[in-house]
């Protein structure tokens, strides 16, 4: 009967090495077996366990112990009784190409979507408008299935959806996962039916559509708001603003303002001449210059607070979008931050968090990377690269969508990643792990550019997210093995043999199947058994050279051997042509 041994979900080498009761050199030298180089110290998980144990043979039944769950996804703040009203916080989301940014200028009355490479939106971006006397903030997301951690990070900011669907195009991948975000997130969603000045566009076809997704529109009985717009002429604008007010109020939205401020960082990256920069969203509570914050692992006293246009702020309330300088190091995407009585405290939280960051990202190896290393049937091709990103949420984009191109036998390899300019860190870091680099919305200096042709380093600059992803995927499949594709071509029955030498044999016969073509390859075949795999190199019709041979005609073969082939009268050549293709991710 098998031992049982609870464990919980991650261990050290050396704490699972004591509870299975072999040396701590055998279980490390099983790992190291399997490509893992872990130390006595390296945590592994419990699947991995479980892996390890099987290929050391023990009679060993591993159990999970039970451990509380994970934190449950983080909440809004709660208000109090004392709470006051506050602006709706509106994201815009939907398809790539729909419309939302345009949607946005109209609204806004700028020009952003002419600005952003390739015509769609790269980050999240925040601002206020003010609308019959009262403010509106409105977070753009970007539309491309790239940036599916920002959507998803800009629906469990907000209020209200507004989602984009174009009236000429309809219910796209996109738009179905923005109402997936939205409801899991539940907050209200208000369709908006862009492009209505093209003609024969029909928004009963989108209403269907929707209906089809649990979004039942309000004339048809259900409770989801659809507003009929064109951001070109302005068209229907209006009446979405006077609908988000609306929504706004029977939601009834509101924030408590005398508590210490709390938000969310939206996006992160470094200016030169400011430092680290953040564009964040107020929640609760009051934000003033001076004060001191934590967010995640670093901490600043404000030194700029700012609106989305770089105005300065003297203080900002619930809901409201600001840009943040004074933090001492790059604060992560999605990370809450507030407001702490002093950076001795600011301080000490930033550290503890940092600490705890460092322990999760020591687990070690995880099982399914384990199962690869194990189960691989040949060695794994890895991509090493090194990519740098504007801002955080981008770079976490690019990370996450550059994971999804990994298969059983090519994978990229971050050797590292960063915010802004490509520097010498970098390309000293690529001539030592041989990685390419790619940049994205960065530049590299003309000093930089120069060194790296210098150095044969590959380096990378891109302002549209799905070309950088496609060029990775285009590097990822030089890697894969190509596809060795056998196309038979016809059948020959040897009526005469003769000339024969160590590697070459000249012979004449009938094709009785198919036709014959040069160059090809050919398996001898006599009875049932294969003799051997050669190769046509001539083929003759008489005296004469021909390219083919069609069925039921003679000729004359010249056939290539790897070894001398005593040939038969009555053998048989199966002809066939050897293609190399190559292969796709």
């Amino acid at each position: 009967m098998a031992t049982t041994i609870e464990i919980e979900d991650t261990i050290t080498v050396g704490a699972l090495a004591e509870r299975l009761m072999i040396p701590v050199t055998k279980l490390i030298t099983e790992l190291m077996k399997n490509g893992v180089m872990a130390t006595v110290n390296e945590r592994i998980d419990f699947d991995t366990a479980q892996i390890m144990i099987t290929e050391l043979g023990l009679d060993v039944e591993l159990k999970e112990s039970a451990h509380e769950s994970e934190a449950p996804k983080r909440e809004k703040p709660k208000a109090s009784a004392k709470a006051t009203s506050r602006p709706p916080v509106v994201a815009v989301m939907g398809h790539v190409d729909h419309g939302k940014t345009t949607l946005l200028d109209a609204i806004r009355g700028s020009s952003v979507a002419a600005k952003e490479a390739g015509g769609i939106t790269q980050h999240i971006s925040a601002y206020q408008i003010e609308h019959n006397g009262r403010k509106i903030t409105f977070l753009d997301t970007p539309g491309h299935e790239a940036f599916a951690a920002i959507r998803e990070h800009g629906a469990q900011l907000t209020d209200i959806v507004i989602l984009v669907v174009a009236a000429d195009d309809g219910v796209k991948p996109q738009t179905v996962e923005a109402i997936r975000y939205a409801q899991n997130a539940g907050v209200k969603i208000i369709v908006a039916i862009t492009k209505m000045d093209k003609e024969g566009v029909d928004d009963n076809r989108i209403k269907q559509q929707l209906s089809e997704h649990n979004l039942l529109v309000e004339e048809w009985g259900g409770d989801t708001v659809t507003q009929s717009l064109s951001a070109k002429t302005g068209k229907g604008i209006n009446e979405l603003l006077d609908m988000i007010l609306l929504v706004a109020d029977v939601e009834d939205l509101r924030a408590d303002v005398d508590v210490p401020a709390r938000g969310l960082i939206i996006e992160a990256h470094i200016e030169v001449g400011r430092g680290p920069v953040a564009t964040a969203l107020v929640e609760a509570g009051v934000l003033k210059p001076g004060q001191f914050i934590v967010s995640g692992s670093t901490y600043a006293k404000v030194r700029n607070l700012e609106t989305d246009n770089h105005k300065p702020l003297n203080e900002a309330g619930p809901s409201t979008p600001v840009t943040i300088t004074g933090f001492k190091t790059l604060p992560e995407f999605g990370d809450e931050f507030m407001v702490v009585n002093s950076e001795k405290a600011a301080r000490t939280q930033a550290e503890n968090v940092a600490n705890m960051r460092q322990t999760s990202s020591n687990r070690g190896i995880s099982s399914n990377e384990l199962l690869r290393l194990i189960n691989r049937s040949n060695e794994l091709s890895e991509l090493n690269l090194i990519v740098k990103a504007d801002v955080q949420g981008s770079l976490t984009s690019v990370v996450d969508s550059l994971a999804t191109l990994n298969t059983e036998e090519v994978a990229v390899r971050i050797v590292s990643t960063g915010i802004g300019s490509i520097t010498d860190n970098d390309l000293r870091l690529s001539k030592t792990t041989g990685a390419k680099i790619y940049g994205f919305n960065v530049v590299a200096p003309s000093a930089i550019r120069q060194q790296a042709v210098r150095d044969r380093i590959e380096l990378h600059l891109y302002s549209v997210i799905y070309e950088l992803i496609d060029d990775v995927k285009s590097e990822l499949e030089k890697l894969l093995l190509p596809k060795v594709v056998e196309t038979d071509l016809g059948t020959l029955i040897i009526r005469g043999v003769f000339n024969t030498t160590k590697t070459n044999v000249i012979c004449g016969g009938e094709v009785t199947i198919g036709k014959l073509a040069v160059p090809a390859f050919a398996r001898v075949k006599r009875d049932k058994q294969q003799i051997m795999e050669v190769e046509l190199t001539n083929l003759k019709r008489g005296p004469t050279d021909v390219k083919e041979v069609l069925n039921g005609e003679m000729c004359g073969l010249s056939i290539k051997t790897s070894e001398r082939l005593d040939l038969q009268l009555g053998d048989r050549l199966e002809v066939f042509s050897r293609e190399i293709q190559q292969r796709h991710l």
